[in-house]
């Protein structure tokens, strides 16, 4: 279970295992980086980028989900995302929240 919020409805935390993190750097074919830049000449979603951040972040997100199981949890909270342009046609998407376990 993974929740944006600190604790979980009807679940008690028991044990606070450690903040985890799954990141990704996604680019982009250059082809369909040109017709995002007229995209953006024209105006209209730029529906290529669109589906670069959600891949990247389902990506980031499995990753951190990932790293809680390896620690033992059953349960992430206070789960939020980050991102940043690292190059040229290039995003980051971090996703990080507090793993833990619940009863």
């Amino acid at each position: 279970m993974v929740a944006t919020t600190d604790t979980l409805p009807g679940r008690e935390i028991k044990e606070v295992l450690g903040v985890v993190f799954g990141s990704c750097v996604q680019t982009k074919h250059l082809g369909k980086d040109l017709r995002a830049g007229f995209r953006s000449v024209i105006g209209g979603e730029a529906k290529s980028y669109t589906e670069l951040m959600e891949e990247a972040r389902r990506t980031a997100m499995q990753r951190m989900i990932n790293e809680a199981e390896k620690l033992g949890a059953n349960a992430i909270v206070g789960m939020r995302y980050a991102t940043a342009q690292t190059m040229t046609h290039a995003a980051e998407i971090i996703a990080f929240g507090t793993a833990v376990k619940t009863y």
